[in-house]
């Protein structure tokens, strides 16, 4: 089934931005703070009620703002040459330009293979579900559709969800030295429709503890129920930013994550699919 990550609730979601400041770091810096939450995680019982746990229940004191997230995966030809990648990414990239309501991007070539081949990603985050409608309807998104994605590509998936993040400016809007660089993960995901419930978000709760005591690895993280009209193949979709391609690698590596995949999602999941891309600094080209 490979990994996945799924931090999202049926009727609930939950979504964490770490407030601390970190450059970009080295292995040896993740690996400690990883350490460090370990060995705190083994000292402490974990009880998940309601799919909040008792430890971050601080949480609701944060102010937070509803965005609308979309993923978009694509299967590009297999002869497609750089010119045509940069084209498509290119114009894919400006889409925020010419409409209204985008308040983040980014995009990139998937750095791995997955089972559907898909071999590119475009994450965007709107203000509301209205601006999400109109993004699929505005005439300088499907001209781009047509003349510059659908030419290089023979296929694509769309995935939509409401989720929420920290209530200030740099988490809304992606900015700043932490959303610079890393990796982004998308997960796209379905649970069984008989677990679409308590089932579901404890084990979401318990991936999201994950990610509240991950400082150090991740950036931010979002998630929520699959709202596309048009692809209905997941039913829970999930973006995280790690710090780093080190950072995303000891997390899903590490025995704790591995143990919480295994034992709260596998028994209730259908089918998922993981992906990732690297996240170039600011100023330097999209490829």
């Amino acid at each position: 089934m490979g990994f996945a990550m799924q931090c999202s609730s049926y009727s609930t979601c939950i979504s964490i931005c770490v407030p601390h400041r970190f450059a970009q770091t080295s292995l040896s810096f993740h690996a400690y703070h990883w350490n460090r939450f370990k060995s705190a995680r083994r000292n402490q019982r974990i009880t998940v009620l309601s799919g909040v746990d008792e430890r971050s229940s601080n949480l609701g004191s944060e102010r937070k703002r509803k965005i609308v997230e979309h993923v978009c995966l694509l299967k590009a030809k297999q002869d497609l040459s750089e010119e045509e990648e940069n084209d498509m990414l290119d114009y894919l990239y400006t889409t925020q330009y010419q409409m209204g309501g985008v308040v983040a991007i980014s995009l990139g070539r998937v750095s791995a293979p997955n089972p559907e081949r898909f071999t590119h990603a475009l994450f965007m985050r709107f203000q509301k579900k209205e601006n999400l409608e109109k993004f699929y309807e505005n005439p300088f998104y499907l001209k781009v559709l047509k003349d510059h994605v659908m030419t290089y590509c023979h296929g694509l998936i769309n995935v939509d969800y409401e989720s929420e993040v920290a209530d200030e400016m740099l988490s809304i809007f992606r900015k700043g030295e932490e959303f610079n660089h890393g990796l982004e993960f998308v997960l796209l995901i379905s649970f069984n429709e008989d677990a679409l419930g308590n089932p579901a978000e404890h084990a979401l709760a318990s991936l999201a503890l994950m990610m509240l005591e991950s400082p150090s690895l991740v950036v931010q993280f979002t998630q929520g129920l699959n709202l596309s009209p048009s692809s209905k193949e997941y039913t829970h979709g999930v973006v995280i930013r790690f710090r780093s391609v080190e950072a995303f690698e000891i997390f899903v590596n590490s025995k704790e994550y591995k143990d919480v995949w295994l034992s709260k999602f596998q028994p209730i999941v259908h089918k998922s699919l993981s992906l990732h891309f690297s996240v170039d600094p600011v100023g330097t080209e999209i490829m």
